[in-house]
């Protein structure tokens, strides 16, 4: 079976554009939930743009499924999680003026740095994951660096539609590397329902984080129930 991990940061996303209490990230989380989910991603920012630490804590004592926190290997980050211990950490590239995350963290290059932070986590008993590009020596070293999982980002493979059939083709045999070290392997970013389809078609991978489709999904699947409940509401108390 494959893992649907449902990203809810847009929910929250929502909240702050008006400093309100609603829309709740929490009770996001359990519609998700209901709907099937397998576990709750966020993103939990130096900025703090969207989801909080309280976000998080409460999302960890509600939910029955999963919760994967997405952070930069900062340390502020870490002692942050080690106190709160969600399930899963994975770790995220993050520069403060970019709309979304922008490319996979260069485990190669930052090996060095984010070592320590990876010991940190691994101790704690968090299960450690980290989001790169689909190439051999990413791979490599996330499986050196004690990851217990992958999350390859998609990002070209669904902007590129001209050269989609390609890119699949590279991240299957990503994929099989991926698995052949041991490594649990998902995919994520840009993840739509069209798009979605090539990558089922990959046996390695074995969950998909999704967030912004669904939750624009929902807004307008919602949308007419919400307009018509006011509108009841309305009419009874006219």
């Amino acid at each position: 079976m494959r893992i649907l991990s449902v990203n809810i940061d847009h929910i929250a996303t929502l909240r702050q554009a008006r400093r309100e209490a609603v829309p709740d990230p929490v009770q996001a989380a359990v519609m998700a939930e209901l709907g099937g989910a397998d576990g709750i991603t966020v993103h939990l920012r130096s900025d703090r743009r969207h989801i909080n630490e309280r976000d998080v804590r409460l999302l960890i004592e509600t939910v029955k499924t999963e919760v994967n926190v997405e952070m930069a290997a900062t340390p502020e980050m870490v002692q942050i999680v080690e106190a709160l211990k969600p399930a899963q950490v994975s770790l995220v590239p993050e520069f403060p003026d970019e709309i979304t995350t922008q490319g996979g963290l260069d485990l190669v290059k930052s090996f060095k740095r984010l070592a320590p932070a990876a010991r940190r986590l691994k101790n704690a008993g968090i299960l450690l994951s980290a989001f790169i590009e689909a190439n051999r020596k990413q791979i490599a070293s996330a499986s050196m660096l004690g990851c217990d999982m992958i999350e390859f980002n998609t990002d070209l493979y669904c902007r590129d539609r001209a050269h989609r059939s390609r890119i699949t083709k590279e991240i299957a045999v990503a994929a099989g590397y991926a698995a052949r070290l041991g490594l649990k392997v998902h995919a994520g970013h840009g993840i739509d329902y069209r798009n979605i389809v090539p990558l089922l078609g990959i046996p390695e991978i074995e969950g998909f984080s999704i967030g912004f489709s669904i939750v624009a999904r929902a807004v307008l699947t919602g949308l007419r129930e919400a307009v018509s409940e006011m509108k009841r509401i309305m009419e009874v108390y006219s």
